[in-house]
């Protein structure tokens, strides 16, 4: 299980920047200024990224600690923690 948590660290890892990159290729690709739809709208896209990239960074942290093997041991009850 704990090298499985590993590979999936991995995963995460390499995700979070995938995920930030094609919302700003997305974004680039859609924003226009003579379109009338709200996907053509930059404020759109600005309040998209500005939430997603956050979270994206916290899905890279996760995946670090998880690839470090921060995770290997996760206690089973609150009195473990001391």
């Amino acid at each position: 299980m704990n090298s499985l948590k590993r590979a999936f660290g991995l995963v995460w890892l390499i995700l979070g920047p995938l995920v930030i990159y094609g919302l700003v290729d997305a974004a680039i690709q859609f924003i226009d200024p003579l379109g009338k739809k709200d996907i053509n709208n930059p404020v759109v896209w600005i309040i998209i990224i500005g939430i997603f990239t956050p979270i994206a960074i916290g899905l890279m942290i996760f995946g670090w600690y998880a690839w470090k093997g921060d995770y290997d041991r996760l206690p089973h009850s609150s009195a473990e923690l001391d």
